[in-house]
């Protein structure tokens, strides 16, 4: 089983809203499709995105079955307005996560507090299945750039990768052992 972690396509930002509210923008849709016939993304598996539209219209591109929505996969809030020192805000985040790096953010804690337990449970069941025996289903999460950084960086124990975090693209994919649950 492997846990495969998709982070949503180009966004169609508006400053005046926050990141929270972005649709997909048309123009990135060549780019998920892409990835969908890609052969990266498991043939069956269980899947699950952030609620947000971006995330929600990502999914809905690269799978015609049925993805469940699951509140605490949403990225780290943010308020909205640009910033445009933005990378060096989510440096500042990955650096002192008990303390928000921009006002109206929240701290990067509480997304960990929210997003690990809800990404546990669904491995969980996923792992091994309730009436199999070792039966392991591939679970596709499509979410976020910084919650899948801190993510994987609690899974495997390892700090966070910001480097890949500044590289990942617009839909990106991240592949995870379950082993390391």
């Amino acid at each position: 089983m492997t846990l495969f972690l998709v982070r949503h396509g180009l966004s169609l930002a508006d400053p005046a809203r926050p990141a929270s509210e972005w649709d997909l923008d048309p123009a990135g849709f060549d780019a998920v499709w892409a990835l969908r016939e890609s052969g990266r993304l498991p043939a069956r598996a269980a899947w699950f995105c952030s609620p947000e539209p971006k995330a929600q219209q990502t999914a809905q591109l690269l799978t015609d079955g049925d993805v469940g929505i699951v509140e605490e996969l949403r990225e780290h809030e943010r308020a909205a307005g640009w910033l445009d020192d933005f990378p060096e805000r989510v440096r500042a985040a990955f650096a002192d996560p008990s303390t928000p790096a921009a006002p109206g953010w929240e701290p990067l804690d509480a997304c960990r507090e929210r997003l690990l337990p809800a990404v546990r449970r669904i491995l969980d069941v996923h792992v091994d299945p309730p009436g199999t025996t070792g039966a392991a289903t591939d679970v596709v999460l499509v979410g976020h750039g910084t919650a899948w950084t801190l993510l994987v960086a609690e899974l495997t124990g390892r700090d966070p990768d910001l480097t890949r975090w500044a590289s990942l693209g617009m839909p990106d994919l991240i592949e995870v052992p379950a082993v390391l649950r």
